[in-house]
């Protein structure tokens, strides 16, 4: 009497069952898109900055201002928090003293360094003659760079501030855009309402 091994047929069948699995699951493979975290932006409300600094203009109540510690000559250096958005304004002052064009130098070369990792670089003009606070804000492009939004202003004679806006975040400035305009709309509103007191 023959005996049949019943092995291969076995065999035969799990292939074949499992090439019908494969083949019936049409479904194609989609990564699913990177996503970002949803940012809750406060409302907009302002207060006056007005101490016994040579200048004076309007910040935001969600933002904290202190002095520069890191500039212990600088009596008039601040620093402009976000703690809800880990961002920082850094404010630097300098009295002007037949030196303006050295200052505006210092801050063009300082946006200068944020090339390399820039698509572009915006200058936009700041003209306000009624507070004779003049100007440039550079708005610099791209996902990668430190500091996305510079500015400096000066009345040509006495006075001359620059500020840069920094996140203590990883670059990633495309999931930080709606923070980004957030902020810089607040810049925009702290150099509109921008006044000098005195002569420092």
């Amino acid at each position: 009497m023959r005996q049949f091994s019943s092995f291969p047929r076995i065999l035969s069948l799990l292939i074949v069952a499992s090439m019908a699995t494969l083949i019936g699951c049409g479904d194609t493979y989609m990564p699913k898109p990177r996503g970002y975290f949803r940012i809750d932006l406060p409302e907009k409300e302002y207060q006056v900055f007005d101490t016994t600094y040579p200048y004076t203009f309007e910040y935001p109540v969600y933002a904290i201002i202190s002095p520069d510690n890191n500039a212990a000559n600088e009596p008039y250096w601040i620093n402009i928090d976000y703690p809800l958005f880990k961002g920082r304004i850094h404010i630097s002052y300098k009295a002007v003293n037949n030196n303006l064009s050295k200052y505006t130098e210092d801050a063009h070369a300082l946006v200068m360094k944020h090339i390399p990792k820039a698509s572009a670089i915006e200058e936009i003009r700041i003209d306000n003659e009624m507070a004779d606070v003049h100007g440039l804000i550079y708005d610099i492009k791209g996902s990668g760079t430190a500091s996305v939004y510079q500015f400096f202003i000066t009345d040509s004679t006495h006075h001359f501030v620059r500020g840069a806006l920094y996140f203590h975040v990883l670059p990633n400035n495309d999931s930080l855009a709606p923070v980004i305009d957030f902020v810089k709309s607040d810049i925009q509103h702290m150099l509109e309402s921008f006044r000098w007191k005195t002569q420092p």
